[in-house]
C-alpha cells in the first residue's frame, strides 16, 4: 500500500524534494499564466498572500520580494504562520488569496505545471520526507529522472556530486532507517540541490534533530548561503538568522510584524512585539 502511495504522488510532487507528501500538481503548462512586467527585478514576489483553514485565518496579507542571492530567515513564535507561508509558496497548501509570482508568472494560475516550478523552488522539510525504500543515492537520482528527464548516468553523477558536497558520499548505499536525523537532513538537502533549484525553502530544517546534530546541518546551510544560493529559511536558530541572513522577517499572528537586516532586527528592532520575542528567545538561549 505504501508503495502505491509513492507511485501515485511522485510525478506530481517529488520535484524540489517533495516526496510522498500527498499533494497534487496543476495540469500541463500553457501560455496563459498571468505575468508581471517587473519580473526581472526579483526571483519570487509574494503579494497579499492569505490562507484560511475554515474560519481560522492563518496568513493575512503577506507581501515581500525575494531577489537572487537573498538568504531570508523567517522567525517568530510557534503558530505564527511561518511554515504555512512556505507551504503556500511551494503550493503544498493552496492560498486563499493573493499571488505568488516566480519571475513574473503567477504560479497559482491553473495553467502552471507545478513539478517544473517546484524543481526551481525546492523545499527541505523538518521531517526529511525521504523515500524509505530507496538508498541515499536513489533518493537523489530518481527525482531528476522523473522531473528533469535526465538519464540515470547523468542523474547519478549529479547526485554523487551533491552528496559529497553535504558530506554524505560515504553513505550513498544506506537507506534512511540506517541514518541519523542529521544525515537524513543532509541527504534531503542534496536531493533538493540535485534538481538545480534557483531557490530553496527550508522549513525548520533542524527542529527534528538532536542538539548534537543541529550543527552539521547548519554548517551545510552556511556553506550554501556562502555559495550564493537563494534561500528562505524558517528557523528557530537565532544565530543562523543573525549571522548568515541578509534579511530577517519576524512573523506573529499571521502577519509580518517587522522586516529588515539582521543588524536592524537583532540590534535595534522598532516594534515592541519584536523586542519582546527576541528578549525571550535570546534570554532562553543564553540561559
Amino acid at each position: 500500500m505504501k508503495k502505491n502511495k509513492i507511485n501515485l504522488t511522485e510525478e506530481e510532487v517529488i520535484a524540489g524534494g517533495v516526496a510522498a507528501d500527498g499533494c497534487g500538481g496543476n495540469g500541463a503548462a500553457e501560455e496563459n499564466a498571468v505575468t508581471d512586467e517587473n519580473a526581472g527585478k526579483y526571483v519570487l514576489r509574494i503579494e497579499n498572500l492569505q490562507k484560511s483553514f475554515g474560519d481560522h485565518e492563518v496568513l493575512k496579507d503577506i507581501s515581500f520580494d525575494v531577489h537572487r542571492g537573498d538568504v531570508i530567515s523567517v522567525i517568530g513564535p510557534s503558530g505564527s504562520g511561518k511554515s504555512t507561508m512556505l507551504r503556500c509558496i511551494n503550493l503544498l497548501e493552496e492560498p486563499t488569496g493573493g499571488r505568488i509570482l516566480y519571475h513574473g508568472t503567477d504560479i497559482t494560475d491553473k495553467s502552471v505545471k507545478l513539478t517544473e516550478y517546484r524543481a526551481k523552488a525546492g523545499m527541505v522539510f523538518q521531517a526529511f520526507n525521504l523515500f524509505n525504500n530507496m538508498t541515499a543515492l536513489n533518493n537523489c537520482v530518481k527525482p531528476q529522472m522523473i522531473v528533469l528527464k535526465r538519464s540515470k548516468e547523468e542523474a547519478t553523477l549529479i547526485a554523487r556530486e551533491y552528496l559529497e558536497k553535504v558530506g554524505m558520499s560515504a553513505y550513498i548505499n544506506a537507506r534512511p532507517a540506517q541514518l541519523s536525523g542529521g544525515q537524513k537532513q543532509r541527504i534531503a538537502i542534496a536531493r533538493a540541490l540535485s534538481m538545480n533549484p534557483e531557490v530553496i525553502l527550508f522549513d525548520e530544517p533542524t527542529s527534528a534533530l538532536d542538539p548534537e546534530m543541529v550543527g552539521e546541518v547548519l554548517s551545510v546551510m552556511r556553506d550554501l548561503a556562502g555559495s550564493g544560493l537563494t534561500m528562505i529559511v524558517v528557523t528557530h536558530e537565532m544565530s543562523f538568522a543573525r549571522d548568515v541572513s541578509n534579511r530577517v522577517i519576524f512573523m506573529d499572528g499571521g502577519v509580518i510584524v517587522e522586516e529588515g537586516t539582521p543588524e536592524n532586527i537583532f540590534g535595534s528592532p522598532k516594534v515592541q512585539r519584536t523586542k519582546e520575542f527576541l528578549s525571550r528567545v535570546l534570554g532562553e538561549n543564553n540561559g
